[in-house]
């Protein structure tokens, strides 16, 4: 199977995507699953992951709702409010649901950067462990070293990286790249952490080249292993660079030298894995 492990759906007129710029005219219009079927099945996708893009539990419904009635969303990450500790009995009531596979906490949206190490909080990650849900990690890497003394201190939840944790490709240099490339590579070898080969080029400035990307997709592949590393769209944010089909073939590009059987994985297995799809 093909899959894209990260892509969205919204309509901003529901009201709670907050970080969405109201006059961007790319993000600020609604995308459904009619807006994405005819590129998916251009590009040979059998299947994604819908994941969330709005701090409320009304935005998981929603696409649960959108996932019941589209064939090929094989899976949703969702939210939930941990600073709600009674919100546990919600992610046990969104976990009886056959798609929904995990939560994601906007973590890169909080303004405490220490906000995921304090007490409170921890009832969400044990939740999701004890559950048997996933975890999707959205940070920048200013997050990298919170985010490894969590996934230690949590062992049994199964967690991804998103995006790569966001390195600052339009802002490279040899300083920035390091302190990305040493965290990565600690959470890669210390946790069993997967990671999302996604929105790299949104990182980048316009007139990205894959060649600028390339040393950020080297290091992702070369420390997690092609057996831990999913491609994902981030489709409709993708759009703010490229079109789907663009940035997935710059993603076929950047690991047309591996082995047959690692970009299997990379473009479906992982994902199927990692998420029970």
């Amino acid at each position: 199977m093909q899959i894209d492990a990260h892509q969205h759906f919204w309509n901003p007129a529901r009201g709670d995507y907050f970080w969405m710029p109201k006059d961007d005219p790319v993000l600020a219009r609604p995308y459904a699953p009619a807006d994405l079927a005819p590129v998916l099945a251009g590009e040979g996708i059998d299947g994604t992951v819908l994941v969330q893009a709005a701090a409320t539990v009304d935005e998981t419904e929603y696409m649960l709702g959108l996932a019941d009635a589209t064939e090929f969303v094989k899976g949703v990450v969702g939210w939930v409010d941990f600073e709600r500790p009674s919100d546990r009995e919600t992610l046990r009531r969104l976990a009886n649901h056959p798609k929904f596979k995990g939560i994601r906490p906007m973590i890169q949206d909080i303004p405490d950067d220490d906000w995921m190490l304090r007490e409170d909080v921890q009832w969400g990650f044990r939740a999701v462990a004890d559950l048997g849900l996933t975890f999707d990690a959205l940070g920048f890497p200013r997050h990298l070293a919170n985010f490894l003394t969590i996934l230690k201190r949590h062992p049994d939840m199964r967690v991804v990286v998103d995006h790569c944790m966001k390195p600052q490709i339009r802002a490279h240099s040899a300083a920035s790249f390091a302190h990305w490339a040493e965290g990565m590579a600690r959470i890669a070898g210390e946790t069993g952490s997967y990671c999302k080969f996604s929105a790299l080029i949104t990182e980048a400035e316009p007139g990205w080249t894959v060649e600028e990307l390339r040393p950020y997709a080297d290091h992702v592949i070369a420390v997690f292993g092609a057996e831990r590393v999913m491609w994902g769209s981030d489709w409709p944010v993708c759009r703010l660079r490229a079109e789907y089909g663009a940035w997935r073939r710059a993603a076929q590009d950047l690991t047309a030298h591996l082995p047959e059987a690692a970009r299997a994985r990379i473009f479906g297995g992982t994902a199927a894995e990692f998420y029970g799809l």
